[in-house]
C-alpha cells in the first residue's frame, strides 16, 4: 500500500477539481480526502496500491476541465488503513 499528501497549485478552486477528483478517486478504488486550502491550493491524501495512486496521482496533474494545474507537491507518508474517499471541509 502507498499513501501519498499532495498540494496542487494552479487555478484549482471554483472549477470543480475536488468533487471531480472524488469521482476519479472512487473510480480508482483510492481512499483518502480532498479539500480547499485558504491559499489557493487544493490538499489531498490518496492511500491505496502502489498503480492506484499513481493513477490519481496523473489525473491529479490534469485535473478537470477548466482548471490549470501549475504543479504539485507530492510527499510520502505511511499507509493508514483508511477507506472510502470524501471531500472535506476548506480550511
Amino acid at each position: 500500500m502507498r499513501r501519498v499528501h499532495v498540494i496542487v497549485r494552479g487555478d484549482v478552486q471554483g472549477v470543480g477539481y475536488r468533487y471531480t477528483m472524488r469521482i476519479e478517486a472512487r473510480a480508482a478504488g483510492v481512499a483518502g480526502w480532498v479539500r480547499n486550502r485558504r491559499d489557493g491550493t487544493v490538499e489531498a491524501e490518496v492511500e491505496g496500491t502502489r498503480d492506484q495512486v499513481d493513477a490519481v496521482l496523473a489525473w491529479m496533474a490534469g485535473g478537470p476541465p477548466g482548471s490549470r494545474v501549475d504543479g504539485a507537491e507530492v510527499t510520502e507518508l505511511a499507509p493508514a488503513g483508511d477507506h472510502g474517499f470524501e471531500v472535506r471541509d476548506s480550511v
